[in-house]
């Protein structure tokens, strides 16, 4: 495993802001790390990259210990905080030279490593600034870029995409996807359309604890309290919605007009077949029938309420 977090705890006084969490990444693998504020997300990412100690648990690197391997650790990862630290009276270029001179980069190689992270991240035309002439949106991409610079097996990005406009948004996601074949990437975000759109997993902590982690379809799936909703659009409204509430399972029946209806059922309910069948047996004329997903949004709010 890239990432081994162990039964890690995290106390500030009498108030745990991390409370015995366990989880795993793999190479190849993009993690999507969600949480309301305060939920503990920043400070797990602290930890694993050496900023903070654990008052309990074991957080791993690439197997190395945070506690007692932390140089390695620092060579292992890439890290973009949450609140970007920049020198903003450096130019973009000399800031990364300055950044690849601490992990012991230098010479032809460090050149030519700046010159394909600046194009990575789309810095092209900034690459002459000073940072502190930038936009926020353009400061991100110069935390990211030195986040990638040393190619580090890991990535730990808090909130990489604050400030992005969409163009520059879909730009960024491209590229934590294609850092996510060869690497290990944990990210946090508030943005639940960013997620849906690169994790392959998705983990939820609140108030310290992690309340749902798997794929976001294994989490729709046992997405509590929704129930199954399907819309059905017959070729006009029905006489009687009585023949749809009488179905097998079916729970609750809104007529949404022009012979569509939001048809729920409990949990594990095929509502397509059995609209199929009712369909079938009463001589209704069924055009169109989809089941809908329940939406991270959704699942996020049930989760961390």
């Amino acid at each position: 495993m890239s990432i081994r977090v162990l039964d890690l705890t995290k106390e500030y006084g009498s108030q745990r802001a991390v409370d015995q969490i366990s989880l795993t990444a793999s190479p190849g693998e993009i993690v999507g790390f969600l949480g309301p504020n305060g939920a503990g997300k920043s400070t797990t990412m602290k930890i694993a990259t050496g900023f903070l100690a654990p008052t309990s648990g074991t957080v791993e690197i690439s197997g190395f210990d945070v506690q007692t391997q932390s140089m390695e650790v620092r060579r292992s990862v890439g890290y973009l905080p949450e609140h970007n630290p920049l020198y903003l009276d450096l130019y973009v270029k000399e800031y990364l030279r300055f950044a690849g001179s601490l992990h012991g980069m230098g010479g032809a190689d460090l050149t030519r490593r700046i010159i394909d992270v600046i194009e990575l991240v789309g810095l092209g035309r900034e690459q002459h600034k000073r940072i502190g002439q930038l936009s926020k949106g353009y400061r991100q991409r110069v935390g990211l870029a030195q986040a990638l610079l040393h190619n580090p097996p890991v990535l730990i990005l808090d909130e990489p995409t604050t400030g992005l406009d969409p163009n520059q948004l879909t730009e960024i996601r491209q590229v934590i996807r294609d850092a996510g074949r060869d690497k290990t990437v944990l990210f946090s975000t508030h943005i639940m359309q960013e997620v849906e759109a690169i994790c392959d997993r998705v983990v939820i902590i609140n108030r310290g604890k992690i309340v749902a982690d798997g794929p976001l379809s294994q989490l729709r799936s046992v997405s509590a309290g929704e129930g199954v909703v399907v819309v059905a659009e017959f070729e006009s409204d029905l006489l009687h919605t009585d023949l749809l509430t009488a179905a097998t399972g079916v729970e609750r029946v809104e007529p949404l007009g022009r012979g569509r209806y939001s048809i729920t059922a409990g949990p594990g309910v095929d509502l397509r077949a059995v609209i199929f069948r009712l369909a079938a047996d009463q001589n209704l004329t069924l055009v169109g029938l989809r089941q809908q997903e329940s939406s991270l949004e959704g699942i996020f709010k049930e989760l961390t309420k």
